[in-house]
C-alpha cells in the first residue's frame, strides 16, 4: 500500500500551484461523501420458502385467536405470579439486555467513525537554560499545548456500511430478547404443568396406598386364620411395598420440580412452595388456541426466525465494507500548536493539509476478506433457511401431538372409568371369597395404570399447546421493543455503580 499526500500548507509556507489541486480534489471528495456511494449491494430479505397450508390437521377449524402473553389463557393466578417473578429476575432476560446495549454501543462507535476527531496536548517543563555567553546558566520554564484533528471521508461507504451492520445487530439482539422471553415463559409454563400433573400422580399412589394397607390387614387376618394360603400374605405385602415405592419415586419427581421452578424464578423455596400450594392442584387448562395463519406468516412471528434474518443482513452490509477496503481512502487532518519558554515570547504553528492512501499490493489480503464476508453472508442465509425448516416443522410436530393426544385422552379417560369399575367389582367378590386376592391385584393394578395414564396424557397434551404457542412466536409482534432489567434484576446501572461509570 502507498500513502500519497496530495497537499498540505503550513503558516510560513507561500501560494503553491497545489493549493488548487487541494481545493479541487476536497470539492470532489465531498461532492462523492454527499452523493450517497457505498459500494455493495443493497440488502433485500429474502423470500422464505414455505408451503401455502398446513398439512397436520388444524385444531378448532383454524378460527383466529389472540396469542399475547399467551400464559394468562390458562386463567391460572399461581401461573401467572410464576411466570411474572421470572421475568423480573431472569438472568437469561438480563443477558440479553445486556447485548442489546452492547450492540447499541458498538453502532455509536462505529456512527462515531464518520465524525472528524479533535485532541488536546499540553506539557509544563522546568529546568536550566545556557545562556548565549555559555558561561552561565538561567532557570526557565517551558511551556507548551496543542490540538490535533483528522477526518476520513468516508468516500465508498465504509462506515456507512459498517452502521447498517451494527444496526442490523440491534435489531437481532432485540429479537433475541424476545425469543428468551417467550423460552422462558413457556419452560416457567411446562414445569409448572408437570408439577401439578406430579401431584396428582402421587395422589393417585396415596389412595392406592391406603387401600393396599387396609388389604394386606385382611389378608395377613385371614392367613393368620388359617382361610388363605401364606402365599396370598407374601402377596400382599410385596404388592404393598411395591405402591410404596412407587409413591416415594413420584414425591422424589415432583421435588425436583419445585427445585426447577426455583431455578427459573429465583424465589425461595418456601415462599414458592406457599405460592404453589395456594392453587387448585388441577392441571391448568388454557383456552385453547385456534391457528389460523398459514406457515408464511407463523414464520414473521417467530423471533428468533427474525433474529436470524437481522444477522443476515448484517452479513450483507459487511460485504460491503470489506469492498471499500479495495479503494482509496482520504483523510483531512491539522495540528496547532503553540509554545513559550520563559522569557521567550511564545511561538505558534499549525498545518492542514488531505493525505490519499492507495491500496497497491497487500499480498490479496483485502481480496480475501472481501471472500471471507461473502462466505459469511452464504453462511448465515444457509442459517436462515435452515430456521425457516426448523420452524415449519415445531409447528407442524406441535399439531400432529396435539391431534394423536386429544384422540388417546378421550379414549384413556373411558378406560380408566371402566377399569375402576372393574376394580371395585372385583374387590366385591373378594371379600366375598369368589375371587383371589391375585385377581383383585390385577384389578388394582390395571386401575392404577388407567388412571396415571390419564392424568399423564392431560400432562401432555397442555404441554403440546404450550409448545405450540411457542413455535407460533408466542404472541410477538416484530417491531416490539424489549423492556430494560426492572430492580430485581442484575441491572446494568447497578454494575455501573458498582465498578464506577466514566
Amino acid at each position: 500500500m502507498a500513502m500519497v499526500s496530495i497537499a498540505s500548507f503550513h503558516k510560513h509556507s507561500r501560494p503553491m500551484p497545489e493549493l488548487k489541486f487541494l481545493r479541487t480534489a476536497l470539492i470532489a471528495s465531498l461532492s462523492v461523501t454527499l452523493c450517497g456511494c457505498a459500494v455493495g449491494s443493497d440488502y433485500r430479505e429474502p423470500i422464505p420458502y414455505a408451503a401455502s397450508a398446513w398439512n397436520a390437521p388444524l385444531p378448532h377449524g383454524g378460527e383466529p385467536e389472540a396469542m399475547s402473553d399467551w400464559w394468562e389463557q390458562f386463567d391460572d393466578p399461581v401461573l401467572n405470579r410464576l411466570v411474572a417473578t421470572a421475568e423480573a429476575s431472569s438472568p437469561s432476560l438480563v443477558k440479553a439486555w445486556a447485548n442489546i446495549e452492547k450492540a447499541r454501543a458498538t453502532l455509536r462507535s462505529t456512527q462515531a467513525g464518520a465524525l472528524p476527531g479533535l485532541s488536546a496536548n499540553g506539557a509544563v517543563s522546568r529546568g536550566e537554560q545556557p545562556m548565549q555567553s555559555g558561561s552561565t546558566s538561567s532557570v526557565a520554564t517551558t511551556r507548551s499545548g496543542g490540538l490535533d484533528a483528522s477526518w476520513e471521508i468516508d468516500l465508498f461507504g465504509k462506515v456507512r456500511r459498517s452502521a447498517e451492520a451494527a444496526q442490523a445487530r440491534i435489531e437481532a439482539r432485540v429479537d433475541d430478547w424476545h425469543d428468551a422471553r417467550v423460552s422462558l415463559g413457556a419452560e416457567v409454563a411446562d414445569t409448572y404443568v408437570q408439577y401439578r400433573a406430579c401431584g396428582l400422580l402421587a395422589e393417585a399412589y396415596e389412595r392406592e396406598l391406603v387401600s393396599m394397607v387396609k388389604t394386606e390387614r385382611a389378608t395377613n387376618t385371614l392367613v393368620d386364620a388359617g382361610f388363605k394360603p401364606p402365599a396370598d400374605g407374601a402377596l400382599a405385602r410385596a404388592s404393598l411395598a411395591s405402591t410404596r415405592s412407587s409413591l416415594a419415586s413420584q414425591r422424589g419427581q415432583c421435588e425436583l420440580l419445585v427445585k426447577s421452578l426455583v431455578n427459573l424464578t429465583g424465589s425461595e423455596e418456601d415462599s414458592l412452595r406457599s405460592l404453589v400450594d395456594s392453587g387448585t392442584g388441577d392441571i391448568p387448562q388454557p383456552r385453547l388456541l385456534k391457528v389460523h395463519s398459514v406457515p408464511a406468516d407463523a414464520l414473521r412471528q417467530r423471533p428468533d426466525l427474525a433474529a436470524v434474518e437481522r444477522e443476515l443482513a448484517a452479513a450483507s452490509a459487511e460485504i460491503g465494507v470489506a469492498r471499500a477496503d479495495l479503494y482509496p481512502s482520504l483523510s483531512l487532518s491539522g495540528s496547532l500548536t503553540v509554545s513559550a519558554t520563559d522569557p521567550i515570547p511564545s511561538t505558534k504553528s499549525w498545518s492542514f493539509g488531505p493525505s490519499l492512501s492507495i491500496p497497491l499490493f497487500d499480498g490479496g489480503k483485502r481480496r480475501a476478506a472481501v471472500d471471507s464476508a461473502r462466505a459469511g453472508y452464504t453462511s448465515a442465509l444457509a442459517d436462515y433457511r435452515q430456521g425457516v425448516r426448523d420452524a415449519v416443522e415445531e409447528v407442524e410436530r406441535a399439531l400432529v401431538n396435539l391431534d394423536s393426544t386429544a384422540e388417546r385422552a378421550e379414549q384413556a379417560e373411558r378406560a380408566e372409568q371402566e377399569y375402576r369399575r372393574y376394580f371395585l367389582a372385583t374387590e366385591a367378590s373378594w371379600r366375598a371369597g369368589r375371587e383371589s386376592l391375585i385377581v383383585l391385584e390385577e384389578a388394582r393394578r390395571s386401575a392404577l395404570s388407567a388412571e396415571t395414564q390419564r392424568i399423564a396424557l392431560q400432562r401432555d397434551r397442555v404441554e403440546y399447546w404450550i409448545a405450540l404457542y411457542k413455535a407460533l412466536g408466542g404472541g410477538w409482534e416484530p417491531g416490539t421493543p424489549a423492556t430494560a432489567p426492572g430492580s430485581e434484576a442484575i441491572s446494568l446501572q447497578s454494575i455501573n455503580h458498582q465498578w464506577g461509570a466514566f
